[in-house]
């Protein structure tokens, strides 16, 4: 039987976003993300991405290399690991003897509750993205009995621990204890001022900035339910208008050195489009 040809994108016209952020990940990325922007904007396939990332696993199942762009050195750590997940998820690689390995990497720097170091900021993605693609481990049980007590009990003003609770619920399977907890975590973003609602303002020098688009990347997100059509439309609207003159887009975290910025944007560039695409916002 004669193999179905996978239809192109549209071809992006000359100064589209996608074509001048096409031409920025050209210049600038690392081999996985360029793999990566072929994937999602130029139907390539997931086999490239995936043998770009086996570059940063390390025989413990973890992942380093500096493959999230902040941290350095070649041993295996959380985030790293985290970033590996997504980029897995994002390509559809969702089982196999890799994801086996990594959640033995994750049970092996994990407290006796199932908490990674960094508690619920770490955890919560990595539980999420395990369950959204129907892995089951021995340690994905503790960890989300972590993660449930963690979120159903927050108080805390960060948004950070929000935004990681977001990322649990969002897949977690018992979906009316997530509907509900979200609901309350939505109540606590808004009493406590945790979204910045209108984009213009200035905030104090250090102070976390996280638009609604932050946290509903996707509006399948519970996030999404939190913030109005206006506040979200905002929210787009400058997420769209941050792409700079190069063709990518700013990566707003304190203490990044040049080198580790210039390697996150490519990265903060392909989320930004998929995150406008996914809200409906034309890119090509």
């Amino acid at each position: 039987m004669a193999e179905t040809a996978v239809p192109l994108p549209p071809t992006p016209t000359a100064r589209s976003p996608l074509a001048r952020a096409e031409q920025f990940v050209w210049l600038t990325a690392r081999v996985l993300e360029q793999h990566l922007f072929a994937y999602h904007f130029r139907a390539a396939g997931a086999a490239p991405v995936e043998t770009a990332l086996d570059a940063y696993r390390n025989p413990d199942g973890g992942y380093g290399h500096a493959l999230e762009p902040t941290l350095r050195g070649p041993g295996s750590q959380v985030p790293h690991t985290v970033y590996a997940l997504r980029v897995l998820d994002a390509v559809g690689r969702r089982t196999g003897p890799h994801i086996e390995h990594t959640c033995r990497y994750l049970t092996s720097v994990s407290t006796p509750d199932g908490a990674l170091p960094g508690a619920l900021t770490a955890t919560g993605p990595a539980v999420g993205l395990l369950h959204r693609n129907g892995v089951w481990h021995a340690w994905l049980f503790r960890a989300t009995e972590f993660c449930w007590l963690r979120t159903e009990s927050l108080r805390a003003r960060d948004p950070y621990e929000i935004q990681a609770a977001v990322a649990f619920l969002d897949s977690v399977p018992d979906r009316p204890r997530a509907e509900a907890t979200a609901d309350r975590l939505g109540r606590l973003l808004r009493e406590h001022h945790l979204a910045v609602l209108d984009p213009d303002s200035r905030r104090p020098p250090g102070e976390p900035r996280l638009l609604p688009h932050d946290y509903a990347r996707t509006p399948r997100s519970l996030a999404r339910a939190w913030f109005t059509d206006d506040e979200m439309a905002r929210s787009l609207d400058f997420l769209a208008s941050a792409q700079e003159a190069d063709g990518g887009w700013p990566v707003h975290r304190p203490g990044l050195t040049p080198a580790a910025a210039l390697e996150a944007r490519p990265g903060a560039t392909i989320s930004a489009l998929r995150t406008l695409q996914a809200h409906g916002r034309p890119v090509t």
